[in-house]
């Protein structure tokens, strides 16, 4: 690049995306083609735009489209949280790598697809666009595709980690219990003796209360490891659900 200069400030949150010029949160000079978008030039850092809340150009907020001219001040703020998505229901899709995360963000009855299989960052940016769906992914590449209606930076690898984060920014509605965790369908109330076919002996013996998916047919009892993910939920609803209603006088 060759064209004018520009000073750009990237947020501190944003600095594991972008060159050690720019992590300290201090501004950083940075030369444009005087042609380009300041989105173009804010990607070009490394940062997605799946995480860019304003662009600020000398006090005031500009759209991606802007183009800049020498000597303007760019701040690159981050996501304001929780994250406001257009339409409803909110709706997500997952990577290839995020499959514990869809399977706790089902247990808690929030909408999650998941592709098993690495289908392919055209496909996946196709369907979020296709089902209007929110793309998390620790891909930066795939979260800069064009075509994506909506996405989202999984920052941490560590499951517990993720699941805060993406509660946190995104506040989506949570109804646990609600969903399949092997396909995200609903579930519903089953009868003992109408799903006695699709469980071992013992389990019969030992369960009475069971729900089964509509879509799948898989079964749902509280078994072994009930505990420990009726634990993952209270301390979910307990951050991120909704708040009690107050005492009637």
């Amino acid at each position: 690049m060759n064209g004018p200069e520009i000073l750009v400030q990237v947020a501190p949150e944003l600095g594991l995306f972008v060159p050690q010029a720019w992590r300290s949160g201090a501004a950083a000079p940075l030369v444009t083609d005087g042609v380009s978008t300041l989105g173009h030039a804010v990607e070009s850092l490394g940062v997605p735009l799946t995480e860019v809340g304003e662009l600020v150009v000398d006090g005031a907020a500009v759209p991606t489209g802007h183009v800049p001219a020498a000597g303007e001040h760019v701040e690159v703020r981050p996501v304001t949280r929780p994250q406001a998505v257009p339409g409803a229901p909110l709706r997500f899709l997952l990577d290839v790598h995020l499959g514990t995360l869809a399977r706790r963000l089902r247990l808690l009855g929030v909408d999650t697809a998941y592709e098993s299989t690495d289908i392919g960052d055209p496909a996946l940016a196709a369907r979020s666009a296709a089902e209007r769906r929110v793309l998390l992914s620790r891909d930066r590449g795939l979260l800069r595709r064009r075509e994506l209606w909506a996405g989202g930076y999984v920052y941490s690898d560590k499951p517990d980690d993720q699941l805060r984060d993406v509660l946190g920014r995104f506040a989506p509605a949570l109804a646990p219990w609600t969903r399949c965790t092997a396909c995200n369908g609903p579930l519903a109330e089953a009868r003992k003796e109408d799903v006695a076919d699709r469980v071992e002996g013992g389990t019969r013996a030992t369960y009475d209360v069971f729900a089964q998916c509509t879509d799948c047919a898989r079964v749902y009892w509280r078994g072994a490891h009930h505990d420990r993910l009726e634990a993952m939920v209270g301390a979910a609803m307990e951050e991120f659900g909704p708040a009690p209603a107050p005492d009637r006088p």
